[in-house]
């Protein structure tokens, strides 16, 4: 039976070392990214949410994603990794996305419930946790390993602690040793309301194993 993998490293080998911004013009940009969330624009178009490895969360338009066949078509769904070509706007922090390349489908993570309740807190959690556009590799580089871990196993109460704990040390939060969520409520005012119930679920599984 394998043993257990903590998301303690980046579970597809790849380094993590924060990759440098690779400027193609003034506003065109490269980066890799974790879909968080997506919403329609319009008919055609999609409003798609980014946590980056060197841009922070960033707010992108897929023009005509909506379309039978564009280019994006199977390339925004939740939770994927992907190398990211992006238009920045210089006049509001809602860029254009112009590529999408998917690196990591995280496709285990949409196989149980679980997997994506948790995934989904976790999503959450960062959102309130991060302000808009700020540059911070490591929570990048904790979601990513965290999705890795769901990609391959159910997660449990331990799991969900631990992501808060190391979300704590990144964001700065003191106190947080003996209880990283209370910390960072108190700090970011509020913890996600998902919260309970995936802690409920996970307690009532460990009950009926």
């Amino acid at each position: 039976m394998p043993r257990r993998r903590s998301f303690n490293g980046n579970q597809n080998g790849c380094p993590t070392k924060d990759a440098v911004v690779h400027l193609i013009s003034p506003v065109n940009t490269t980066t890799r990214g974790i879909l968080l969330r997506r919403r329609k624009l319009s008919d055609t178009s999609l409003i798609v949410s980014w946590c980056t490895n060197s841009l922070g969360i960033i707010h992108t338009v897929a023009r005509g994603a909506r379309r039978p066949r564009s280019p994006f078509r199977g390339q925004l769904d939740l939770f994927f990794e992907a190398e990211l070509s992006i238009a920045k706007s210089r006049k509001s922090n809602l860029h254009t996305l112009r590529e999408v390349v998917v690196a990591n489908a995280f496709a285990g993570i949409r196989t149980d419930h679980r997997r994506t309740q948790a995934a989904s807190y976790f999503v959450e959690l960062i959102e309130v946790c991060t302000e808009i556009e700020h540059h911070e590799p490591e929570i990048f580089h904790l979601l990513e390993r965290a999705f890795g871990y769901l990609d391959q196993y159910d997660p449990d109460q331990r799991a969900i602690l631990h992501f808060e704990t190391e979300l704590a040390r990144i964001t700065g939060v003191q106190g947080a040793k003996s209880n990283a969520a209370m910390a960072l409520a108190h700090l970011f005012g509020k913890l996600p309301s998902s919260r309970l119930a995936l802690l409920k679920s996970l307690a009532s599984d460990k009950d009926g194993s």
